[in-house]
């Protein structure tokens, strides 16, 4: 059994953490997989000392907050849905300027995605203008691990997937990360829709270097909308 600790800096909402971070840090515990697929079943807390065990399927794992379980996690065998191709840096920067958390922001102080922030990632996903309803962020990293990379992957697909009309928390993430990007050069996150089942959306998100347009990270998430009086904003 292991442990570790979320920090106040990695917040999501402001009482907990960024579901793309904790993913990826959750995912760490199984690094000899393909991909990893992780299902949030709390949000998860700051600065407490979460414990990780294995499941009755290992090499599946479990992650507790005492006797509250957390999130699930698994070896996944593959990502094989299609991904969006990505744009410029410029079109990605461009896109930015309709990203809607700058008129209305849930968590304005998302670690990911805040308008708040100043040490944090600072993406601004918006629609690409006569494009076919995908999402760009422009993002020239300051700090690379693969959590973060996970954190980069999480918000623009919660604003693709309409985080804007309607509060909604991430519930499965799967990931794999095929190159971790370089600190200080840029690069451009897509985000685009994979359909919705009732309260459920589901997305993509991808990760790409912008000079030579290689593709580093995937992921395929589903969020689910959230009766708004039982999520608390900034």
């Amino acid at each position: 059994m292991s442990t570790f600790v979320v920090p106040q800096r990695f917040n999501g909402p402001p009482e907990s953490g960024n579901g793309g971070w904790v993913s990826g840090r959750i995912a760490a515990e199984l690094p000899d997989a393909y991909a990893v697929s992780v299902r949030l079943r709390t949000p998860p807390p700051l600065d407490r000392r979460l414990t990780v065990s294995p499941t009755s399927d290992a090499p599946g794992i479990e992650v507790r907050d005492g006797s509250v379980l957390v999130a699930t996690a698994s070896a996944a065998p593959s990502l094989s849905g299609p991904v969006a191709p990505t744009v410029s840096f410029d079109v990605a920067v461009s896109s930015g300027a309709s990203y809607e958390g700058l008129t209305h922001h849930p968590f304005p102080t998302c670690f990911s995605c805040g308008t708040a922030r100043t040490d944090g990632l600072s993406l601004r996903p918006g629609q690409v203008a006569g494009g076919d309803g995908a999402y760009a962020t422009a993002w020239t990293p300051a700090e690379v691990t693969p959590e973060i990379v996970w954190a980069a992957l999480d918000c623009p697909g919660g604003w693709v997937g309409g985080v804007a009309e309607h509060p909604m928390v991430l519930g499965t993430m799967t990931a794999r990360i095929l190159a971790l990007p370089t600190v200080g050069e840029p690069h451009v996150v897509m985000a685009w829709r994979r359909g919705a089942e009732g309260r459920k959306h589901h997305t993509g998100t991808a990760l790409y270097a912008a000079r030579s347009g290689a593709l580093l990270a995937r992921a395929e998430a589903t969020w689910i909308t959230v009766d708004p009086t039982t999520v608390r904003p900034a």
